[in-house]
């Protein structure tokens, strides 16, 4: 099973990215997806998950600015960040998991570094 997540780049506050998370198989259409980061010196955090019936769920910290979405045919999961912040500067990786983000199901893939300058 493999989790590639792409799309992080550096932006200025205010700024979108567009990140996209692959993963092998069905585990896309099969699973609750979430998003996670890491900022250095801090522990990983979750993000927004969906479930397989479509629901969704934020930190607090991103609610109103991040959406989440997924695309079963290309088992491909998507975090849309608007707004972006300095503090939302982390690395980025998507699982499988619960809806809530207290548990994973799959080793952490390679994540995308996500920089936004102030």
């Amino acid at each position: 099973v493999q989790l590639q997540a792409s799309g992080g780049g550096l932006v200025q506050a205010g700024g979108s990215l567009r990140l996209s998370c692959v993963a092998s198989g069905t585990i896309v259409s099969s699973n609750t997806m979430g998003w996670y980061r890491q900022a250095p010196g801090k522990q990983r955090e979750f993000v927004a998950s969906i479930s397989s019936g479509g629901s969704t769920n934020y930190a607090d910290s991103v609610k109103g600015r991040f959406t989440i979405s997924r695309d079963n045919a290309k088992n491909t999961v998507y975090l849309q960040m608007n707004s972006l912040k300095p503090e939302d500067t982390a690395v980025y990786y998507c699982n499988a998991g619960s809806f809530g983000g207290e548990w994973v199901h799959l080793p952490w893939g390679q994540g995308t570094q996500v920089t936004v300058s102030s």
